[in-house]
């Protein structure tokens, strides 16, 4: 497939010189998904690949205390995909949408979140089942799905509220 090419209805616009933001890739996602065509719609976290999350040496003891969470929000950059489209024709159907109404991962800023389900952690590497991403992809941050600490903090708020 060439992802490149424009479907019926689509519109593309160059990208702006400016640059807003610097990022800070922590590692790379390991994956059996060579190609695009490869990747699933959307991860499977309970019955899809085992899959590695493999952290570059610096970030090695931010992963402290991870073990304790059955699933994560791993976020990471789609360096493959097309950034210039505003608005997108689904492979699925005639209708064009615009961009941000689309989980499509063609979009300004290339950003994906992929809740996947802790299988292990090794030194510096997260086994995980739930991606729906090319191998190799960058991995920009990791998050709990839910952190007990943050509830604690909500709850304390609301009470002197």
């Amino acid at each position: 497939m060439d992802w490149w090419a424009l479907r019926p209805g689509e519109t593309a616009s160059p990208l702006p010189e400016r640059q807003d933001a610097h990022l800070v890739f922590i590692g790379r996602l390991r994956t059996s998904f060579a190609t695009r065509d490869q990747c699933p719609k959307q991860g499977d976290p309970e019955n899809g690949p085992l899959c590695r999350a493999e952290l570059d040496a610096p970030f090695w003891p931010a992963l402290a205390g991870i073990e304790a969470f059955g699933h994560l929000d791993l976020l990471y950059w789609m360096h493959q995909a097309r950034r210039d489209l505003l608005t997108q024709n689904p492979k699925s159907g005639a209708e064009t949408f615009g961009t941000f109404s689309l989980r499509s991962p063609v979009r300004p800023n290339p950003i994906a979140v992929s809740r996947v389900r802790l299988v292990g952690v090794e030194p510096g590497v997260l086994i995980v089942r739930g991606l729906d991403c090319l191998d190799g992809t960058p991995l920009i941050d990791i998050k709990p799905n839910r952190c007990p600490n943050a509830q604690a903090s909500t709850e304390r708020n609301h009470a002197h509220a």
